[in-house]
């Protein structure tokens, strides 16, 4: 402004011109300054509801299902394990399960967490938490309890391999280990990394910089943030909602506790037939329904991707059901309602890891192979191999999430009709898509479910052995004989 123009105009013009000029200036500055982003209401409530289906999921859903699979005398004893479960698995969590599985380890980093948010601490309702898009985060909270679900219904998947002949103490400590030495660490080295907006910043300041120190640096930034990952995750792993993380991680610890303990008394010899199907269908359906939230809740986010995993869940699990009564009806000349549901678990489990990247024809060949897959092995492998698995976990759950885990490399293909797998780094600031080789993708999915069979694998001998060396694993053989609802709970499921 000039001596001139205050000559000619006036003081008072000249202190408002000034006064716009200021406030045009503060406006350009604000706009330059990045707002924080806000949960979006609708994604807030996506993932409370989510969270109260896998909750439903284990209680009642699980523990309807695996109830009416066992005998009479062991009805109780079961619905026991799996509140149990349930309710300690959710205080380990919120004192230091949720730490260990989503925050930086240090050093360790590769495998497992920190405790830096030990007891919640820092997870307020102001934290946020990031999702898959750029911008978008939800509430931290809602993300811990949400987790907090997957992390109660993975042991309490294991316990239908031993059911019938396991005493409840010992199940009480191996649950508590288990999910410290073998379920964090996995969870963290599929799903914890930094979020598409830590390196979507990072690329951006790369692209930026303009001379070779300044690209140096930035490119080193960006190299440690990609680095903040868990292992499988730096591998370029996919699982969307816990092929490898839930399923196969259950299902290998299910094996190896049916191993150990050993048969029940009178396998194969007695008749031990589920004492109410009907129970096992409730209980079927509502995992079915619990596993819209496991699956399509996974995404983090109320959008499109959201209901592709729904549409698959839905798809895979019809399709693995039809290919399950088919396959047992040709086989053994009737078909089985057992059956049926049976392929609709193995059709959700198989789909679990792909939920968020197959298309829906995929999700249909995938839920079809599943199926026959996992009644091959139930019908047949377990009794070519002998070794008593109550309730069918490693045959439906290791067996089905290791075909869903490796399919899933596959699946994602654009060309089958896949979502293609995204790049935060060529196109910071929104969600792009990589280039696809088949070769890496599968290659990186075999990785993951072989560590993951063996890091479960080892560690469930261990824990089972060291419980076995404290408390002992089995109870006395008059107690199984007599059934554990009476033997350790003193109570009956039905007084008739």
């Amino acid at each position: 402004m000039t001596l001139e123009f205050v000559r000619k105009k006036g003081v008072g013009a000249a202190l408002a011109v000034a006064a716009i000029g200021m406030v045009a200036m503060a406006s350009q500055a604000f706009a330059q300054t990045p707002t924080p982003p806000v949960p979006n209401k609708g994604d807030t409530a996506w993932m409370l509801i989510s969270s109260v289906l896998v909750l439903m999921m284990s209680i009642p859903g699980l523990a309807l299902f695996y109830g009416g699979l066992v005998r009479t005398k062991n009805m109780l004893s079961i619905l026991t394990q799996v509140f149990m479960i349930v309710s300690l698995v959710g205080v380990i969590w919120v004192l230091y399960g949720y730490s260990l599985a989503f925050t930086n380890g240090g050093s360790l980093n590769d495998y497992v967490g920190g405790f830096s948010k030990a007891f919640l601490m820092g997870v307020t309702p102001e934290s946020v938490a990031a999702t898959f898009s750029n911008g978008v985060v939800i509430p931290e909270l809602a993300y811990m309890i949400f987790q907090a679900t997957f992390a109660c219904i993975t042991p309490a998947l294991i316990v239908g391999a031993f059911a019938e002949r396991v005493k409840f103490s010992a199940l009480l400590l191996f649950v508590a280990l288990w999910v410290t030495f073998v379920y964090f660490p996995i969870a963290h080295m599929v799903w914890y990394w930094g979020g598409p907006d830590a390196i979507g910043d990072a690329a951006k300041a790369l692209a930026a910089a303009t001379d070779e120190a300044a690209k140096k640096a930035a490119q080193v930034k960006l190299d440690e943030i990609k680095a903040d990952a868990g292992l499988l995750f730096q591998w370029g792993a996919l699982d969307f909602a816990g092929g490898t993380v839930v399923h196969i991680n259950a299902g290998i610890a299910g094996l190896v506790g049916a191993v150990m303990i050993g048969k029940r008394i009178g396998y194969p010899r007695e008749m031990m037939a589920p004492h109410s199907l009907t129970m096992t269908m409730i209980g079927a359906s509502l995992l079915w329904v619990g596993w819209f939230g496991f699956n399509a809740g996974s995404n983090l986010e109320a959008n499109g991707t959201a209901a592709l995993a729904f549409v698959n869940t839905f798809v895979a699990t019809a399709a693995a059901a039809l290919s399950w009564l088919f396959a047992e009806w040709g086989a053994k000349g009737k078909p089985s309602l057992l059956g049926m549901v049976s392929g609709a678990v193995a059709g959700l489990v198989a789909i679990t890891p792909a939920s968020g990247f197959a298309g829906p024809m995929g999700a249909l060949v995938l839920g079809l192979l599943a199926g026959v897959v996992c009644f091959f092995f139930v019908a047949t492998v377990k009794n070519k191999l002998g070794y008593d698995d109550s309730l069918d976990v490693f045959g439906i759950h290791c067996v089905g999430g290791i075909l869903g885990a490796l399919a899933t490399g596959i699946l994602v293909n654009q060309a089958l009709g896949g979502v293609g797998i995204p790049d935060y780094e060529s196109k910071p600031g929104e969600l792009a898509v990589g280039a696809y080789e088949l070769s890496a993708a599968f290659l990186a999915q075999v990785k993951a479910v072989a560590l993951t069979i063996v890091w479960s694998g080892v560690g469930s001998a261990i824990l089972f052995k060291v419980v076995d060396l404290v408390i002992g694993l089995r109870v006395a053989p008059d107690q199984e004989r007599e059934g554990l609802d009476v033997a350790e709970h003193g109570e009956r499921a039905y007084n008739l």
